[in-house]
């Protein structure tokens, strides 16, 4: 526990530096892959700093985070379950390949606003073949729907962001999955329902 307080020190610590942008980008991308501290953290620091730039900063931690996705992806499609046995609990993995089994690739987009890590999700969807363009999709609405939902929440409340966040993060972030959820239901009904209409004025 103390050397995860002093990696989440040192993460902080980049919020004052020059190099904070690019830092934010390493550490979106490590997050997705095998780094254990998430860069939310960071980017609130950034961007409560810069609040003109909160949705850039939303940014470059989604495009990180989608690059680091990849390299999680790649570990798994060449290691397989053993590397997944190898960094991670059998009940971390058994949660995700149930969640894989339940909600296919949907759930690598839930994976975002659970606390089980990304890169289990990432490495996951290598070790169990999903498809990869699709695993990408997910991602991208999953990792930049988190991200910028804090940028958005930055560039409304500014400073007060980290309590907002701290309280009411897990509200919002099943708000923002229901919401997620009700959207596939109706693009599904919705390119559904010309086949099934055409279908029943044949007969």
């Amino acid at each position: 526990m103390e050397l995860i307080s002093d990696l989440k020190h040192w993460v902080l610590a980049w919020g004052d530096s020059p190099w904070g942008s690019l830092a934010l980008f390493v550490l979106a991308f490590w997050e997705s892959s095998f780094f254990p501290i998430p860069p939310d953290g960071l980017m609130i620091a950034l961007a409560a700093g810069n609040l003109p730039f909160a949705l850039g900063f939303s940014g470059l931690a989604t495009a990180g985070s989608l690059l680091g996705a990849m390299l999680g992806y790649w570990i798994g499609l060449r290691g397989g379950r053993p590397v997944l046995n190898r960094f991670f609990s059998a009940k971390r993995i058994h949660y995700v390949e149930q969640q894989y089994q339940k909600r296919d690739i949907w759930a690598v987009t839930i994976a975002a606003f659970t606390p089980i890590p990304y890169k289990v999700f990432a490495i996951g969807a290598g070790a169990f073949r999903l498809n990869f363009r699709r695993f990408m999709l997910a991602s991208l609405i999953g990792r930049g729907g988190r991200f910028f939902l804090v940028g958005i929440l930055i560039t409304v409340f500014g400073t007060q962001i980290e309590t907002i966040v701290d309280d009411y993060f897990d509200v919002l972030a099943i708000a923002f999955v229901v919401m997620l959820v009700m959207g596939v239901l109706v693009i599904r009904f919705v390119t559904r329902s010309p086949a099934s209409s055409g279908a029943s004025e044949s007969e």
